[in-house]
């Protein structure tokens, strides 16, 4: 009788500590050393998407890929790149975000877009737009990103996306916020990435800005899906002092 009691009472604060350590379900994450991103249970599909007829390029082959890493906050503080207003700006708490994964021709080539203007004028599937929310938090930025360049190398928005995700969860992406404000040039992002990921040098790593702010950084992939120089320009040069706009109700810093 005295060791029955014993079992049930091991069984008990066995049962009791698997209850205490139990993790909470995991918000969905935008990849690898993501920050956690919970799926707004609202979020809904973007609007369909007119396609300027005048920019339509599609007689160009892709030579090379670009993957655009975009910082969420400077999105928010201008309003470009279709920030979503409420899901990304309003708390504005997003880093570093996929903007898109782009097909390029050659240095000197007009970069091909809007390939196919009946498949890019379909709204894309809300459950599309919520898979990869975390990773692109803004519905009306995933319909243009399909539409302008997804059009141009995939069949589907979710082959697209598919192939995005795998190179952004691959990519480790860098603590920006960890560089001190009077040492933040773009050299210093270029640094950043190709410290935070072997094999890729600062020679494929491109810095876009606007006035002054850091944009995005776009990272340059052959259509082996592998790191390959920069063809062209990287942006400004590597002393040129940025400033990164900051999360939440500041607008920079």
């Amino acid at each position: 009788m005295r060791l029955t009691t014993l079992l049930i009472a091991a069984s008990v604060v066995a049962l009791s500590a698997c209850d205490a350590h139990t993790p909470e379900p995991a918000a969905i994450s935008s990849g690898r050393g993501a920050e956690a991103c919970a799926v707004p249970s609202d979020l809904r599909a973007p609007r369909p998407y007119r396609v300027p007829a005048d920019d339509v390029v599609d007689h160009v082959p892709t030579a090379y890929h670009l993957l655009a890493v975009s910082w969420s906050p400077q999105a928010c503080r201008t309003g470009a790149d279709y920030p979503d207003a409420r899901h990304q700006c309003g708390a504005n708490q997003f880093g570093l975000t996929l903007h898109g994964l782009w097909p390029n021709g050659q240095v000197g080539q007009p970069y091909p877009r809007y390939c196919k203007p009946e498949a890019a004028r379909e709204p894309m599937k809300v459950e599309t737009v919520r898979r990869h929310f975390c990773m692109t938090p803004s519905p009306e930025l995933q319909q243009h990103e399909w539409a302008a360049h997804g059009t141009c190398g995939w069949d589907t928005p979710e082959a697209y996306f598919a192939d995005a995700a795998r190179l952004w969860d691959a990519l480790k992406r860098p603590d920006l916020e960890a560089i001190p404000a009077d040492r933040l040039t773009a050299g210093a992002i270029r640094r950043a990435f190709a410290q935070a990921n072997p094999g890729l040098s600062e020679r494929s790593v491109i810095v876009s800005v606007a006035d002054g702010w850091f944009r995005e950084a776009r990272i340059c992939y052959g259509l082996d899906d592998r790191f390959i120089p920069c063809p062209g320009s990287l942006g400004p040069s590597d002393d040129t002092r940025l400033r990164l706009a900051a999360r939440g109700a500041a607008t920079g810093r």
